[in-house]
């Protein structure tokens, strides 16, 4: 028997949302493919926190576990490569990888991910999910306490500084520039000991990934054990845009309540749709969009 290429569903994405909406397809007696490239976004991050039952995991003790969890059930598949082109055609869409299979599906699911945008500051790279970090609930208790700095500026700053005050008091703005606060933000931040350095950010000394300093462009240095930042991001994958989905002013996949996006047939579940950035937030997704889709195949042929 050959391999097979026809599939009811198919998801582009195999990290919490993707394996989640397999889950719930599965179950639902749905043939599924999973194509996955095996690169999640949180790859270097030592621990993964804030999810029950997984809290202090490594990301990819999740992954693994999850998708142990999966191979049990004969109606779901996984194919480990990159879809590259994706189009619509009469029965749904064809999807194929880098190296030229091609798979076919009546609707097909992006968990695709984000892609953060690293700022060109030497031993930022290195740094990212492990002590320079994005979300005070993901990483946040395990910094309480600690000397820290927010690398931002702008009304992210602020909305950051809010949220990393109530975890420490020893904290710093850095703005990598003149700060872009309106008076009444100053000085609430000010009220609240949040210091503010607009010195230029040129270097971020570490430890295997663990923040020493912060070196300024005057040649001074200011020791921090954690530092969040606030980073542009890009989708992960271009197919969601090249098959005409609509995009949010923030630059997520637009969908509404049920996952669904602006193309017919086409869903999006996990960080490429929504701000909450979390692993709870993914699985939680890629569950409630797994059941609606099953739900369309239902409507369409009862």
């Amino acid at each position: 028997m050959g391999k097979q290429t026809n599939f009811e569903v198919i998801i582009i994405g195999g990290s919490y949302a993707g394996l989640s909406a397999a889950m719930s397809l599965g179950r639902s007696l749905r043939s599924v493919l999973v194509i996955d490239s095996g690169l999640p976004c949180n790859r270097q991050t030592p621990h993964s926190q804030n999810f029950l039952t997984h809290d202090g995991q490594t990301p990819g003790q999740i992954i693994a576990e999850a998708r142990g969890g999966l191979m049990k059930y004969d109606t779901i598949k996984f194919h480990n490569g990159l879809a590259i082109s994706a189009e619509k055609t009469d029965h749904g869409f064809t999807v194929t990888t880098r190296n030229g299979e091609t798979f076919s599906g009546q609707k097909l699911i992006f968990a695709t991910g984000i892609k953060d945008i690293m700022p060109d500051i030497p031993g930022f790279s290195e740094c990212w999910g492990i002590s320079v970090i994005h979300c005070p609930y993901c990483h946040g208790y395990e910094y309480r306490n600690e000397k820290t700095a927010i690398l931002a500026n702008g009304a992210k700053a602020y909305h950051l500084a809010t949220l990393v005050n109530n975890l420490t008091d020893d904290l710093t703005l850095l703005t990598n520039g003149r700060v872009e606060f309106d008076f009444p933000a100053a000085e609430k931040l000010k009220a609240n000991g949040i210091g503010i350095t607009e010195k230029e950010v040129m270097e971020i000394t570490h430890e295997d990934g663990y923040v020493k300093e912060v070196v300024f462009a005057d040649g001074s240095r200011e020791a921090f054990t954690a530092v969040y930042a606030a980073l542009p991001f890009e989708q992960h994958s271009a197919l969601p845009a090249a098959l005409g989905c609509a995009f949010t002013e923030h630059g997520y996949i637009q969908v509404d309540t049920m996952q669904k996006t602006t193309v017919e047939g086409i869903f999006a579940c996990g960080d490429n749709a929504a701000m909450m950035r979390s692993v709870a937030n993914a699985v939680a997704s890629g569950n409630v969009t797994g059941a609606i889709v099953n739900k369309e195949l239902v409507d369409e042929r009862f």
